[in-house]
């Protein structure tokens, strides 16, 4: 491990806590400047990505955050930019600034910075959970029936605290709705995922909270080729590629299946390749905080609605094995089509 990557020697993983609390930590710099934050363990960069996992950057600003609110205050929701590319082999420092501090909501804005560099901004804000309004208006959208849900004893592949594994969650990515329409808006996603192990006990609700902004970057811009029938990446980002043995698609009566490919397969008719995928922009909102629970199975329903100009916009929705509604994500990507005229990387992401 190259002790750059984060300010402080790392200490060992504590086998207590689930891998994703272990990897999301963050230690206090209020020593040395108030409501300041740094990454306690090095940030994950998935192998053909252009920098470190969005979801490290989104998570930890909430976490760090939360640390300046009061504790009958949760997050309902989060509005990020990614505006360059994180380095792993670079520590993280997240500077907390007060918005606003209201008797029912509280703002923050929360900056990651790299080497004087800002790559990563967040407005967060947060609400009081207590309420003595007894007139609500209240609804939500219940979730999709037919759907097959995953095994409660399937094996992860990972013990808590295991130091070897790289991902700390799991999904079963289950297929497409409406495959064969000739309509991309018509067609949607559903995948399960869980955080890895159990989150233990001394994990507050806010841990719930940031695994599961976690893992909603991951898998959800990838929902805009698919819908138009792409498949191919020209350098697949790890987080957004379906390896064959993997499991990840569960038979279903409605879901048609994601075809699995290797590097030299092609479909039939198929001309077409994702050259560059990026996201620009995170939005996530949070429905029932208390109810979250990210070591257990959650279902997320993933669409787009509009994509041109070299970008595309995707949306998803995500509830409890138990059928409540618990968040609604929006995420904004360039995407690119790899064109005749092969472009290295660097020539392309030097146009953003």
């Amino acid at each position: 491990m190259d002790d750059s990557q984060t300010l402080f020697k790392p200490p060992p993983l504590d086998p207590s806590k689930s891998l994703i609390e272990n990897l999301l930590e963050l230690t206090s710099l209020n020593q040395v400047y108030p409501k300041l934050f740094t990454n306690t363990r090095p940030a994950w960069h998935p192998p053909g990505a252009r920098g470190i996992f969005g979801g490290v950057t989104i998570a930890q600003c909430l976490l760090a955050a939360n640390q300046t609110v009061p504790h009958n205050f949760a997050i309902h929701s989060i509005n990020c930019f990614f505006l360059l590319a994180g380095n792993s082999n670079i520590p993280i420092i997240y500077h907390v600034e007060c918005l606003r501090e209201g008797k029912s909501f509280a703002t923050r804005n929360v900056k990651a910075m790299q080497k004087e560099k800002l790559i990563f901004t967040s407005t967060i804000s947060f609400v009081r959970l207590e309420s003595d309004r007894k007139k609500l208006i209240e609804h939500a959208e219940p979730i999709p029936p037919n759907v097959p849900i995953p095994k409660d004893d399937i094996d992860d592949g990972l013990t808590q605290g295991d130091e070897t594994g790289e991902w700390p969650y799991i999904n079963r990515r289950i297929g497409i709705v409406n495959i064969t329409s000739p309509n991309p808006h018509e067609k949607f996603t559903h995948q399960w995922v869980k955080a890895r192990g159990k989150i233990s006990a001394s994990g507050s609700h806010q841990i719930h909270l940031a695994a599961l902004a976690y893992m909603s970057d991951s898998y959800l811009i990838g929902v805009i080729p698919r819908v138009h029938n792409i498949w191919r990446f020209t350098r697949p980002p790890f987080t957004e590629l379906i390896l064959p043995g993997d499991d990840l698609w569960m038979h279903s009566k409605i879901h048609g299946e994601i075809p699995i490919l290797d590097r030299e397969e092609r479909l039939e008719n198929e001309d077409l390749e994702i050259g560059m995928m990026v996201t620009l922009n995170h939005t996530m909102f949070f429905h029932n905080p208390l109810k979250v629970r990210a070591d257990e199975w959650m279902l997320t329903e993933l669409r787009s609605h509009w994509a041109g100009d070299e970008r595309g916009v995707a949306y998803q929705k995500i509830w409890t094995k138990d059928g409540v509604l618990i968040a609604s994500c929006i995420q904004e990507a360039v995407i690119r089509l790899k064109q005749d005229d092969i472009k290295t990387e660097k020539e392309c992401t030097s146009k953003l």
